[in-house]
Parts: C-alpha cells; structure tokens; sequence
C-alpha cells in the first residue's frame, strides 16, 4: 500500500488513541489548549486504523466469534491530542467573550460529564507511508514563511484581542515597529567592521592535514589562536607567491 486510504470520522475516546512512536516534533501544548478551549477543534487529527488478530488464546471454540481488535495511531495531531488530554474530563469553567455575551469552552462546553475525545479522519495505510506522513506533516509548517503586511492587516482585525491567536501584544508591536537604521544597528551592536562580525570559515580536513596545519605555523605569534596560525600560512603563501624559487 502506497497511499493512504480514506476509511472515515469518528469521534474517539482519547485512551483509544496511542501518540506515533518517535514523534520528533516538539510543539507547543499550552497555544493548541488556548486554542481549541476559545475555537474548538476545527481540525482533525488523522489517525492510522490498524486491525489487528483477535487474542483467542488456547480456546478455539471462539475462534469463529472472534471480533478483530484496532489499534488507533495518531499520525498528524499528535500535540492536539496532548492538549485534549492535559484539559481533562470535565467543566474547566472557562468562558470567552463573544458579542457580549460568554461563550462556553470550545472543548468540554462546560459540561461536568465530558470525556476526552478527539474527532478523527481515520485511514489505513503501510508502516512506510505512517512514518512519511507524520515526517511531513510535522516539517511543512517549518519549511513556510510569512508575508508580514499580510499577517499584520489579519492581526488588525482582532481589536488587541490576540488570546489564541499564538500572538502576543508585544509580537505584534515588533511586526509594526519600522526597521531600525543602520546607526541603530551600530549602536546596539557593532560596527559591520567589528571582528566580531567577520566571516566565519569552518572545513573538514583528514587528520594528517590538521597535525600538517598545526606544524606549519608552530612559530606564529599566537599558537593558541587558529584564526592566528591561519594569517600566519597565508602570510607565508603570500610571501612565495612573490617570491617564487
């Protein structure tokens, strides 16, 4: 199987789901809770629908009545369903404003009876297609950019009401303030001219061209210093170059 196959929404108690396996990414928990506490869950989680053999055991006169068991494997989601889990069964009594009147948690509704449950687009599909999905759904976010006059008109709209946006007041005052001068960059910083701003040259080299590199300019001024023993040898190329044997 080379794809992965559409097998439909459900929504699924969340001691039903199991995190993928070595899920490299690292979000942020508290953003997706504010989120989904003031906007719901607007998105799915997709979750891979593994059947699995029923365990029968040594009986095999229920072999015939068996009911496969699934095996439910987040694929895309997997920081959603952390953030399911770390609000909780339960009213978390949290309100949000919304036309002047209080809307309830987009997630328990405020209900004392809620369970944690994730809706879910489940599909099937090979362990190799699991883990390309969970790769890229992770790394495409971080490969996007953002255009910041488009970002600062959307973020214009919400009144300086930015809760579960991801955005900050002082976020937003870094994307209206204009760019600092080069004067303004010289006083904070350094000078383009400073060393500290020099280029930074870094190479892989066989161990013998090392110990080579390190006889070579035994006897420049400062042993202790790469950057020095490097003048030092080019100093010395520029010195043959001309004066040729």
């Amino acid at each position: 199987m080379s794809q992965a196959t559409y097998q439909g929404t459900a929504l699924v108690p969340l001691a039903d789901l199991t995190p993928f396996p070595g899920n490299a990414k690292r979000g942020d928990v508290d953003t997706i809770l504010a989120s989904l506490r003031r906007h719901g869950q607007y998105r799915s989680l997709v979750v891979r629908h593994i059947e699995q053999e029923p365990d029968i055991g040594t009986d095999m006169s229920t072999a015939r009545t068996a009911v496969p068991r699934r095996r439910l494997v987040v694929l895309a989601g997997n920081h959603t369903m952390a953030a399911l889990a770390e609000h909780g069964p339960g009213d978390c009594r949290r309100t949000f404003p919304d036309h002047g009147q209080q809307r309830p948690c987009g997630i328990c509704g405020n209900d004392p009876a809620w369970e944690p449950a994730a809706r879910c687009e489940l599909v099937a599909c090979d362990e190799d297609t699991a883990r390309r999905i969970n790769l890229v759904d992770n790394r495409a976010s971080d490969l996007g950019g953002y255009d910041p006059d488009a970002l600062t008109e959307l973020l214009s709209f919400l009144d300086e009401d930015y809760e579960a946006t991801g955005y900050t007041e002082p976020d937003v005052l870094r994307l209206l303030a204009p760019p600092p001068s080069l004067e303004e960059l010289a006083d904070t910083y350094r000078h383009p001219e400073d060393e500290g701003l020099w280029p930074v040259l870094r190479f892989t080299v066989p161990p013998q061209d090392r110990d080579d590199f390190y006889d070579l300019t035994a006897s420049c001024s400062n042993p202790g210093d790469d950057a020095t023993r490097f003048r030092y040898l080019l100093d010395r190329a520029r010195a043959d170059a001309r004066n040729p044997p």
